[in-house]
């Protein structure tokens, strides 16, 4: 009987898509994960073109085990735009070079896969099928940001993207402060990078002027910056936010 392989959770830089990019990602991820990137064959990835990139910055610090040309690489599917999802999940068509015993990456567009990212489907059929499941280590913008931020690190809830439609993601606004004053817990979101000024200037419109605001901008990159304050000094003092580089914003209201 043929022992079933692995599925290996690869983390992603945090740079990618970013201007001025470093190539070295033995600066951004420790290198016992890249000498596992270099070994597998088969991936399954959100976008095939960035996992190549991904694996050619890998092969600069750990050559790879095979030319880049014969490694598998297979997308997650993605429902139609505007359409949710089918509900039909292809797990065993996806894992299936780990059901033959050979081990599988799965990586997402930066940081962790499954975490703020697709893929959580896929691992929740890889313990269906009773693989092995491996989460490597590397940087996740939301547990940096909530470190960084000096706000409840105890208790805190990543709330993913807020509504985009300016009454529907004030209402939300209002919903996650009265949740974070009534169980001392930090709140935390993220946006498009194009989108960081638009969801700046919703959160100082309709947070109280006590809520501490936290804002972390290119965390892992050369200009990383953390700017933590109340929402009162912000409103005197707001600064501007780049279009391009992602942030991860975080609040903690105040009793």
């Amino acid at each position: 009987m043929t022992s079933k392989g692995r599925l290996y959770l690869v983390p992603n830089g945090l740079d990618v898509g970013t201007s001025g990019v470093d190539t070295d990602l033995g600066e951004r991820l420790p290198l016992g994960t890249l000498r596992v990137a270099a070994r597998l064959g088969h991936w399954v990835c959100e976008n095939a073109k960035t996992t190549r990139a991904f694996l050619k910055r890998v092969d600069a610090v750990c050559r790879l085990e095979r030319p880049l040309q014969e490694i598998a690489i297979v997308e997650l599917p993605r429902p139609a735009k505007g359409r949710p999802a089918s509900g039909t999940f292809e797990g065993e068509r996806l894992l299936a070079p780990a059901l033959a015993g050979d081990d599988l990456g799965l990586i997402s567009e930066a940081g962790l896969p499954a975490v703020a990212d697709p893929g959580a489907e896929l691992v929740a059929a890889a313990h269906a099928a009773a693989l092995r499941i491996v989460a490597l280590p590397g940087a996740s913008s939301i547990t940096l940001a909530v470190a960084a931020s000096g706000l409840n690190g105890q208790s805190f809830a990543f709330v993913g993207y807020l509504p985009i439609e300016a009454a529907a993601r004030a209402a939300r606004i209002r919903e996650l402060e009265a949740t974070s004053r009534r169980l001392a817990q930090t709140q935390v979101m993220i946006e498009t990078p194009y989108r960081n000024a638009a969801l700046l200037a919703a959160l100082l419109a309709h947070l109280q002027p006590s809520t501490v605001l936290s804002v972390s901008v290119g965390l892992t990159l050369a200009g990383e910056s953390t700017r933590s304050h109340p929402v009162e000094r912000w409103r005197s003092e707001p600064g501007t936010l780049p279009d391009d580089v992602p942030a991860v914003f975080s609040f903690l209201a105040r009793r």
